[in-house]
């Protein structure tokens, strides 16, 4: 039996590539967008716009394939937003589109998918899966500039199995010449850059909004716990942040870490941001089940972060330690560190 696929379709160029592509291959498809708000976002950035849905729609007819849209609204605001929101209110700094591969894209949409009868889902991500040694593994995108493995850590040898990704060996310039082939209406949409429900990346406005509660002030302190000016709620600033303090020190001052109990932000200079080790949290292990207790690696803090040498130390199951061979600038609590050898991710987990 040839393979029915259930794919997500943006809207975007990628999601339509990798649609027509898998359409080449005589897959049995279907295609289907994620609608993540009440009703579709009128919004003419971030995802799910009106817009969005009536590009999807047109290249799926196109295709000559079934459309639907999937109302996840209720799940995208427990999973992703609300997550997103308890964890600057924790004094961490999240990446939601990674908690949406999580628990949307390979968690609901797949089973979705099999409620269809579909044997897989298929995604425009920039990276690669492989078979091999008994083991589906997982692989930079060919295009380095464009890889998403990054966001794709946490997905299980069972979500692996059954997802394709059509673009991991291409670069994007070939993804737009195949759209542009196509007569696809997207083929030269840019790409979206924002957190998809933040299209202006006030993030603290947001929060504010969905808490109906107003951040506290506080105290700035700087390394030797000297109170050196006041803040307007700690879940306004990052670590490594360096603009929009409000407040003038005469010299570049930075974000180093966040007291929530005690509602403090200690601020310090460029040179002292940098650590090189971390710890990390819910930790899933894509190569092997057996990792040995310490290995070498390279590793990433963050999505543009270039991966660095590394070893990590395996302290429990989900849990591990990672020094860095050399010191790594605003290592932040909540971001994602994602282990690599060469192109293959070993795993990752959440900067504890």
């Amino acid at each position: 039996m040839g393979k029915r696929v259930l794919v997500a379709m943006s809207g975007g160029v990628d999601s339509s590539v990798a649609a027509w592509l898998l359409k080449k291959t005589g897959s049995d498809l279907i295609g289907a967008m994620m609608n993540l708000y009440e009703g579709v976002s009128p919004d003419k950035q971030g995802c799910c716009t009106l817009a969005d849905a009536k590009d999807a729609r047109l290249v799926a007819e196109l295709l000559d394939i079934p459309f639907f849209m999937f109302n996840f609204t209720g799940h995208f605001k427990k999973d992703v937003i609300a997550r997103f929101v308890d964890a600057y209110l924790d004094g961490a700094t999240p990446n939601p589109c990674i908690d949406c591969n999580r628990y949307l894209k390979f968690e609901r949409f797949l089973r979705r998918a099999q409620e269809l009868d579909c044997t897989h889902i298929a995604t425009g991500h920039y990276a690669r899966i492989e078979f091999s040694g008994g083991r589906h593994l997982l692989r930079t995108g060919l295009d380095p500039s464009k890889d998403q493995s990054y966001a794709l850590y946490t997905m299980t040898q069972d979500q692996l199995s059954r997802t394709l990704f059509p673009l991991g060996e291409l670069a994007k310039q070939k993804v737009r010449e195949i759209a542009d082939a196509q007569g696809f209406v997207n083929a030269q949409k840019r790409d979206s850059q924002d957190i998809c429900f933040l299209p202006d990346g006030d993030y603290p406005s947001f929060i504010e909004a969905f808490t109906g509660k107003t951040p506290e002030d506080g105290d700035f302190l700087d390394t030797d716990g000297n109170v050196i000016g006041r803040h307007k709620g700690q879940e306004r600033y990052t670590i490594g942040q360096r603009k929009g303090l409000g407040v003038g020190f005469g010299k570049p001052m930075y974000v180093l870490s966040k007291d929530v109990l005690n509602n403090t932000v200690t601020l310090c200079e460029d040179e002292e941001l940098f650590t090189n080790a971390l710890d990390a949290a819910d930790f899933n292990w894509i190569a092997s089940d057996d990792i040995p207790a310490s290995l070498d690696i390279t590793a990433k803090i963050r999505y543009n972060h270039t991966a660095q040498p590394a070893v990590i130390h395996r302290t429990g199951d989900t849990t591990a330690k990672i020094r860095f061979k050399t010191p790594q600038r605003a290592i932040t609590r909540g971001q994602a560190v994602v282990v690599y050898d060469g192109e293959y991710v070993i795993g990752g987990g959440r900067i504890s």
